[in-house]
């Protein structure tokens, strides 16, 4: 019997739910099922990591834990050898803290978990069921668990297609190279059957295995939301939408309507006693201007960009990924946009690239200055809102890996590492980029209909499921179970139990690594979504 039913919504935020499940003129009511278990049930803002990015948050979401304990911080991993910078994608190996998946398998309950990503490989003693998210479609069949489950949904799920669960890449980089007005529709379109999918793969496990924690993420929410936020913000929408504007915004009510269904039959068929949970990894707003970060380092003195020679290795390096830079000189940059952070390179020896380790903290305060009196050249106001220091927010055992300075923007958005001028740039129009507040909710026996509460974290997330499926708390959760989301009456016939501290988490070698060429479609994804440029 499935005990708790967990329904992931990559990027989702209430901006979009509140209107999707309310009657709006001309477009009725998009999401009615959600509605009414919104309205029978409880919810709240869930506050995510620092950087609330993707990779670092799921993955507190199934550790219970910030980056600075897991060692997830972006979806590159990167090491600075003094006089060069080398960089691979993050994967399942670097999760170092034990997953709410494990711990169910350990107390003897069952697990599904779908589409989350790094989840490959699955521990091979995890009672249940893994199909990994974020990874290229040849590799799902050898990453899913048990083995023999992917045979089971590709002969038993009439039309199953592993290409279209995975990620065409193919279709992405079209889409990526050409977003028109005409071309949007039919990218945000091609995300529905990718969705119905996971959908089916999510009703067969449910049905034929009802494991005890069953979880799936729908990661559709996040992808449109990046190309479409224009047409979700009812801020942006043209009261009158015609032409584009209209079709755009029918296919994303498209989308959301499918949703509801599919969220609809999976609760029912979990049944009326099956607690539900949603959550995202962060929310979703409007950004409306460029920061090209290592354009304004290099004003300021810390950061000293590459001469091309005209060689070969010249012209390739300034065409990658990762700022092109001159190591030997440069104090202080930023590696990827999707990690809004600045490194700081400092000496391990005299003569070694860097400044040296005494003067860190002097730097750093003269650098964090700079930061907050970086203004916006049209309206003045500041452009950076706040300076995170790692110590101070990403705490544990993998602080050091974190970036010395991670930086709020004032709408939220991603930075630019782009040799570009001027480093402040407005946009023509406003696009989607992550906000810190996304969705918490939880329906079902023992949660009452209280509606909106207060905030939560991230890192309670994991509890509160481990909670609901009957297991205790580990004594090193960072996140706790939010009392508002049960009735005393539950809590008291069903106290929490606080277990001991979770396991080291095995490191286990890939299967088979990517190659390049599947690196590089990785890549060009994220430069689709806005990760990396």
């Amino acid at each position: 019997m499935t005990k708790t039913l967990f329904i992931g919504l990559d990027g989702c935020t209430f901006t979009v739910l509140d209107q999707m499940t309310r009657e709006l003129p001309g477009e009725g009511l998009t999401m009615p099922f959600l509605k009414s278990l919104m309205e029978r049930g409880v919810r709240a803002k869930l506050r995510s990591t620092p950087n609330p990015l993707t990779p670092p948050a799921w993955c507190s979401i199934m550790t219970g834990k910030n980056p600075g304990e897991h060692g997830v911080f972006d979806f590159i991993r990167a090491e600075d050898k003094g006089g060069e910078v080398f960089w691979t994608l993050y994967d399942a190996r670097d999760i170092d803290s034990e997953t709410i998946w494990s711990i169910c398998s350990r107390k003897n309950r069952s697990v599904a978990a779908l589409n989350f990503p790094l989840t490959a490989p699955a521990p091979e003693e995890l009672k249940g069921s893994i199909v990994p998210g974020f990874i290229p479609a040849k590799h799902l069949r050898r990453n899913t668990h048990p083995r023999e489950l992917f045979e089971r949904i590709k002969t038993e799920i009439p039309g199953f297609d592993p290409k279209e669960l995975a990620w065409d890449f193919d279709k992405e980089k079209q889409a990526m190279e050409s977003l028109s007005a005409d071309e949007t529709a039919k990218w945000v379109r091609y995300h529905l059957p990718r969705e119905e999918q996971w959908f089916r793969v999510a009703e067969f496990i449910l049905s034929k295995d009802a494991p005890e924690l069953m979880a799936v993420m729908f990661d559709g929410t996040d992808k449109i939301q990046h190309q479409a936020w224009p047409w979700l913000d009812l801020d942006l929408l043209p009261a009158n939408p015609q032409g584009h504007d209209k079709e755009m915004r029918q296919v994303c009510l498209e989308y959301f309507s499918n949703l509801d269904g599919y969220i609809e039959k999976l609760v029912t068929m979990a049944g009326p006693d099956t607690q539900v949970f949603f959550a995202s990894d962060h929310g979703f707003t409007a950004s409306t201007f460029v920061l090209r970060i290592n354009t304004f380092l290099g004003e300021k003195g810390y950061l000293f960009w590459a001469q091309n020679d005209g060689s070969d290795m010249a012209v390739r390096r300034e065409a990658s990924d990762f700022a092109n830079l001159d190591w030997t000189r440069t104090t202080a940059y930023c590696r990827t946009p999707s990690s809004n952070g600045i490194h700081i390179r400092v000496a391990e020896k005299p003569g070694d690239p860097g400044i040296p380790p005494e003067s860190y903290v002097e730097f750093r305060d003269r650098l964090i200055a700079d930061l907050l009196a970086l203004r916006d050249p049209i309206n003045g106001e500041p452009v950076i809102v706040d300076v995170l220091k790692r110590e101070d927010w990403f705490p544990g055992q993998h602080m050091k890996r974190a970036c010395d300075l991670t930086l709020v923007l004032r709408d939220h958005g991603f930075v630019s590492i782009r040799n570009y001028e001027p480093s402040v740039v407005h946009r023509p129009l406003a696009v989607g980029t992550h906000h810190p507040d996304g969705i918490f909710m939880a329906c079902g026996p023992g949660i009452p209909a209280a509606g909106m509460v207060d905030l939560r974290q991230i890192v309670d997330v994991a509890p509160t499921l481990l909670y609901s499926a009957g297991v205790a708390v580990p004594s090193d959760f960072e996140g706790q179970v939010p009392t508002s989301f049960f009735t005393p009456e539950h809590m008291a016939a069903h106290p929490v139990k606080q277990g001991a501290r979770t396991r080291p988490s095995p490191r286990r070698q890939l299967e088979q690594e990517m190659d390049a060429g599947e690196k590089k479609q990785i890549l060009e994804q994220l430069q689709m979504l806005g990760y990396m440029e």
